[in-house]
């Protein structure tokens, strides 16, 4: 197993990339329409589904990288830079395609439900979580070390339920300035996450930099 440390800076990115205070005031206009129980009904589905996303992710990225012959070494330099666009996305406060496309958003609108699709995939747990939760899973192949990445995931999701259920509060508090500040700092640390696992990737790739 990796050292507490590391495993704090996985659950702080994996927090910082779902963004879920990010999502709050989508989850606001999305859900305008619908009354109280519905809401929770739609921050419950959508946490699980973030959390059942992230553990196959977990699971089953390592076999699936297998599968196409990609090393786990080519897999952190690509997920690193695709983490640092959506970090430098994030410190401009504005959304990325990669977590939902302009289309995404209108056809939203029109769906009865809306906790898996558009909520939880892509807007939540896009390719940028799923992409961190594989890296940081493949560092170890114990099962303590699964385990503990996979309680990770369950606190990041965890966090989306709280974050989700206390929404219309927390935007009226923050209102969007304050909602882009908190955007902006998370945006700089996950820049900071994002060096580091492309710097890990690249050693490996080119042992000569040593």
């Amino acid at each position: 197993m990796l050292d507490w440390a590391e495993y704090t800076k996985f659950f702080l990115a994996l927090l910082v990339i779902v963004n879920p205070i990010g999502a709050v005031p989508v989850f606001v206009s999305m859900t305008a329409q619908n009354s109280a129980e519905e809401r929770k009904r739609i921050a419950r589905v959508a946490s699980i589904s973030v959390a059942i996303v992230l553990i196959v992710a977990a699971l089953g990225g390592e076999p699936l990288l297998t599968f196409f012959g990609i090393t786990i070494a080519s897999f952190k330099v690509g997920g690193a830079i695709l983490i640092l666009l959506l970090a430098i996305s994030m410190m401009h406060a504005t959304p990325t395609g990669e977590k939902q496309t302009p289309e995404e958003a209108r056809e939203a609108v029109d769906k009865e439900s809306i906790a898996v699709v558009p909520l939880a995939i892509p807007l939540l747990s896009g390719p940028g979580a799923i992409s961190t939760t594989i890296i940081y899973a493949t560092e170890r192949s114990s099962l303590g070390h699964v385990g503990s990445i996979i309680v990770c995931c369950l606190l990041a999701s965890l966090a989306t339920w709280v974050a989700l259920r206390a929404a219309t509060p927390v935007s009226q508090w923050l209102g969007k300035t304050g909602v882009n500040i908190a955007i902006r700092l998370m945006g700089l640390l996950l820049a900071a996450v994002a060096v580091e696992i492309f710097a890990s990737g690249l050693l490996v790739l080119l042992p000569g930099l040593r």
